[in-house]
Formats: structure tokens, sequence, C-alpha cells
């Protein structure tokens, strides 16, 4: 897949929401903003067999304007296939990455194996999984925009946690969302006066299309930019493994990087 970033730029084919009403016609995001504190927003379940936490690794927010319905998704953070309260041998054998991902009353269930298998993605309505789930979410304490390499500069410097947002928009379905995530990964050039965002995974969702439930649509993707009007995207996906030219198995892999328009901040966000 040889596709430059223009021939994405103008195909304009994903899309996705945020929390603030916007116009896609805007150049900038509204003046208020407000984000997660990723230090202590978790999901605690209710279930007696297991009233497992999960932390929360991003969000995203997905706004159907043709119906005015709004979903919020919840990436948790990742761990791996286990013999939960065994005594003995607490992990399987033919283990997997587990994640899931909260939408609404539904849920998706990511198990990434070493090999690509059916069983990879499921969708199960929450309560059934691990009972109710009560969302402990908590906000930065007045983020400050970045709008400029000097200002992000200096609070890389710092131990201040940076926090960023991604719009994008389809405008022929009628589908927007913001993805949030905390920035992992800053990339800081003094020579060049240039900043760098790299980080995921992140939940992404396809805009090209109505999912039901809407949690279906998500996949993973990291995202990476270095300016406030598109961003990189690699997404989760079968890919091959070859040898010698030939496939050897497909595996679930980030991979064909794409890119879009979109509208992008990154937040100074002091934890409350």
């Amino acid at each position: 897949m040889n596709t430059t970033r223009r021939d994405f730029l103008a195909s304009g084919i994903v899309s996705v929401g945020t929390g603030e009403v916007m116009n896609h016609a805007d150049t900038n995001f509204t003046d208020s903003c407000k984000c997660l504190d990723y230090g202590r927003s978790f999901i605690c379940n209710s279930a007696s067999f297991n009233r497992v936490r999960f932390w929360i690794e991003s969000r995203t927010l997905l706004f159907d304007d043709q119906t005015g319905t709004q979903t919020v998704f919840y990436q948790c953070g990742s761990c791996k296939s286990e013999h939960t309260f065994a005594r003995e041998n607490l992990l399987m054998q033919d283990n997997y990455d587990f994640m899931p991902i909260y939408g609404g009353e539904d849920m998706l269930i990511l198990r990434r194996h070493v090999d690509a298998r059916d069983r990879y993605r499921e969708v199960r309505k929450v309560k059934d999984v691990w009972g109710e789930p009560d969302m402990k979410l908590h906000y930065a304490k007045n983020p400050e925009s970045l709008k400029n390499f000097d200002s992000i500069r200096d609070i890389t410097s710092t131990e201040t946690p940076l926090v960023a947002q991604t719009e994008i928009t389809n405008e022929q379905t009628g589908l927007r969302c913001l993805m949030e995530y905390p920035v992992k990964t800053m990339n800081i050039s003094i020579d060049k006066r240039i900043w760098q965002v790299d980080t995921g995974p992140i939940a992404f969702p396809d805009l090209t299309q109505r999912f039901d439930p809407p949690v279906s649509s998500i996949r993973l993707a990291y995202a990476v930019f270095n300016a406030l009007d598109f961003c990189d995207f690699v997404i989760e996906q079968p890919t091959a493994v070859m040898r010698d030219e030939q496939e050897v198995c497909q595996v679930y892999h980030y991979s064909n990087p794409v890119s879009f328009r979109s509208k992008n901040r990154v937040l100074a966000a002091t934890p409350t």
C-alpha cells in the first residue's frame, strides 16, 4: 500500500467525533477545553466473582450528526490472559493480549494471539461480563492548550502530563469523533524548532458507515502528528508475515500508515 498523505487527505475517508460540537469549516477548536486526568481515571466493575478495575488508556467521543446521538468509548489498558485466582500457573500457556473497550451498553473485547485468529474481536453486553461498571472519571485541572513550539518545548521539559485531542470528520456519512489520549512520547527538536507526538494505542473508529452496536466500529491505532491540521495513523489489522516472498502467516499488527485531515490540540493537563 503506497498511498501518499496527499491521497488520503484528499479522500476524506474517515471521521471521528468530539465532546464539543464543532463546525468542520472552523480552523480552531473552541477556546474551552476539558480532558481526563489519565493518572486517576478507572473503570471499577461490580461482579462478585471478580470486581476487576481497569485503567482508562484513551477515550473517543463519536457523534452522529444525522441522528444527534453521541457514544463515548473508553479503551482500557491491555493485560495478559490468565487463570484468575488459581493456586498456580496463573498465566495461560497459549497466551494472548487482552483488552476491553467500553461503549455505552456494549463492550468490545480484543484477544491478540501470536497469530491472527477469528476470536480476536468479541462484542458483548457490558453487564454480562463483570456486572455494571462504576466509571471513576477525574478531569485535569484547568488544562492549557499549547499552541506554539515554545510552549510545547517548555512544558515537555517538566513533569506536567500532556494530553492530545484529535478530531476527524467524515462529511459523507455525517459522523465525527474526538480521540483523546495521554501523550506518552513527545519528540522535541531544538535545532529545527519542531515537536512531534507519537502515542498509542487509541480507540480509532471507522466512520465510513454506521455500526450496530457503535463499539464494533473501533480499531486500535497509533497517532503521530507535528502540526494542528493533520494526523498520521498506523492501524492494527491482519498483516502478512512474509519470508522469501511467501506468506508464512497472518498476525494482528500496526501496519499500512494512513493520513487524515484533522484538528489537533496538545494540552498541558495538570493533575487534580
